[in-house]
């Protein structure tokens, strides 16, 4: 019988620490519909602090945040937002932007590293003379740090780069910062100077830094003002949600400086995959707490079956397409767990069975 489980699906299935669930205990609350929450404006006022914006507004999550902010500089229907093809938004929010906020979306190719050329970008804006035909172009989306190639990271050169280019041509620019704690933490630069030259920026709480719920959106007091309308079209206002906010205020002070350990530990299980013959791990790939590993078609085992096996073995992780499963590393998994992960998937890739709880 397993009798211990090591949960690498995502970053957002950690479960609130005995502080986290204290603090919400005791959380000072009020209406935040009507703006009166103590709690909540304690960690809009931290969130803007931190990533140098005028104000910040708390939703309850990241995809609810990028439409939202996606929305207030769209305004008008038949607008487009240049974005990469495999980013967040595009891939994994239901089409929202133009399902409700009639937002079409013009891609362009995400590189290995997450960035798209800057002079794809550009020849991706269309000509105002034509709009007769062409839908008009008013926002670019960046990822950062970039779920779908494996956690990189976006340099605060890239994304000025990317600023200059809006400005020249009058368009707006949010970055999707689910995890921007953690770029900013790789990268060694402070979260504010990444996101300088944004116009909009969509903060998770519940991945990196593990908070139970919750994102929180930022830039000027006139965007969130509008924002803040469009979260309660959206069914997004809460009343006493400071129980929640003092939950992600708790993940502010506890965990951000933990994240530098959690991408050691990412970079521990690609060397131990690595070594596993049938394994595959592009190291230089592995920025932050993601692990993308392929598997060879000389193993004989199928992604889907992979899964299913080291689930027999209390090892939870995620198909990411053909031949390809997805690890996520957070505060809740140890050294330990990491050692006992890799041995469990050299038992599921040489064929042998675990044995699921109860059975």
């Amino acid at each position: 019988m397993v009798t211990r489980t090591v949960d690498l699906r995502s970053d957002t299935v950690t479960k609130p620490t005995a502080a986290m669930r204290t603090a919400m205990a005791n959380a000072d609350v009020d209406d935040d519909v009507l703006g009166y929450d103590p709690t909540t404006r304690r960690l809009e006022t931290e969130m803007a602090r931190i990533t140098g914006k005028e104000a910040a507004l708390f939703v309850p999550s990241g995809t609810m945040g990028n439409l939202i902010c996606v929305l207030t500089h769209c305004q008008i229907r038949g607008s487009e937002v240049i974005l990469g093809d495999s980013c967040h938004i595009h891939i994994y929010e239901n089409g929202g932007i133009s399902t409700i906020g009639g937002v079409h979306p013009r891609t362009v190719k995400n590189n290995e590293d997450g960035t798209m050329d800057i002079g794809q970008i550009e020849a991706a804006i269309r000509d105002p003379r034509f709009e007769l035909c062409y839908p008009t172009t008013r926002l670019i989306c960046l990822e950062n740090s970039h779920a779908h190639s494996g956690g990189r990271c976006l340099s605060p050169e890239y994304i000025d780069q990317v600023g200059e280019l809006a400005k020249k041509y009058g368009l707006k620019l949010h970055i999707d910062g689910a995890r921007i704690f953690n770029a900013s933490v790789a990268l060694r630069v402070p979260v504010h100077r990444l996101v300088q030259a944004a116009d909009s920026v969509s903060v998770c709480l519940s991945k990196g830094i593990g908070a139970p719920v919750g994102t929180v959106i930022v830039g000027s007091e006139s965007f969130i003002a509008r924002a803040r309308i469009l979260r309660k079209t959206l069914g997004g206002g809460m009343r006493q949600v400071g129980v929640l906010c003092a939950a992600a205020l708790t993940a502010l002070q506890e965990n951000v400086g933990k994240l530098e350990g959690d991408h050691k530990k990412a970079k521990t299980l690609a060397d131990g995959l690595n070594k596993i013959k049938g394994l595959k791990v592009d190291i230089d790939s592995v920025e932050t707490n993601i692990v993308y590993c392929d598997i060879l078609e000389s193993s004989n085992i199928t992604e889907t079956k992979l899964c299913k096996m080291l689930e027999g073995h209390g090892i939870l992780v995620l198909p990411e397409g053909p031949f390809r499963i997805r690890f996520v590393l957070h505060h809740q998994i140890t050294e330990s767990d990491v050692q006992y992960a890799l041995s469990c998937i050299q038992l599921a890739v040489s064929g042998i069975p675990g044995k699921r709880h109860g059975n």
